[in-house]
């Protein structure tokens, strides 16, 4: 038996004109496709549950109603963009809307999905930035000093990184001079770029 909340209907009360027949024939859909959804309010929008999981979610914009799918790459298709968190784009009107029966057919797809206990598709990760490329005066200096280069080469990327950034983002060359000699200095001793603000 589905299961309504009274924070949807405060929230579908509260929305702007425009949006509550939207809200209200999604929210009727929904259940008519799924008896055994339970409604809440995630992230302070509606949100219907299923199986132990989100089903699917909508929420109202000052100018547009979104309603997403948790799994919308499963449910939509890799091919479909997600705006946001809507999987049909911005709504203004009931005209907007899929057609209800392609919406409970989609509604009973992500039930399925549910059902399965099939996890939402991985986001993709960016990849990790290439190791920095040392410029020509650090990659010298580096070279005619063993104990920095030693240094330098055992560090992480990210701790190179900020020995080239902080050379490189010198404005002017006698301030690039000094950062040289100072990132050698600091090298050579063992020090990362920012050994003064690392806990002891």
């Amino acid at each position: 038996m589905s299961s309504t909340d009274p924070r949807v209907d405060a929230y579908i009360a509260e929305a702007p004109p425009y949006a509550r027949p939207i809200l209200e024939r999604l929210r009727a859909t929904v259940h008519e496709a799924c008896p055994g959804v339970e409604e809440a309010l995630k992230w302070s929008a509606p949100s219907f549950q299923y199986a132990g999981g989100i089903l699917c979610g909508m929420a109202a914009f000052k100018h547009h109603v979104s309603f997403g799918f948790w799994k919308h790459a499963l449910v939509m298709g890799e091919g479909i963009p997600r705006e946001g968190m809507g999987s049909f784009g911005k709504m203004t009107s009931l005209a907007d809307l899929p057609p209800k029966q392609e919406l409970v057919a989609l509604v009973r797809k992500a039930m399925t999905l549910n059902e399965q206990g099939v996890k939402p598709a991985a986001t993709r990760k960016t990849a990790p930035r290439p190791p920095p490329v040392p410029p020509a005066d650090l990659a010298a200096a580096l070279a005619a000093n063993k104990a920095a280069k030693a240094t330098f080469d055992g560090f992480p990327p990210s701790q190179q990184r900020e020995y080239v950034e902080w050379l490189t983002e010198a404005k002017r060359e006698d301030t690039r001079s000094r950062r040289l000699a100072q990132a050698i200095e600091w090298l050579a001793e063992g020090k990362p770029r920012n050994w003064k603000y690392m806990n002891c």
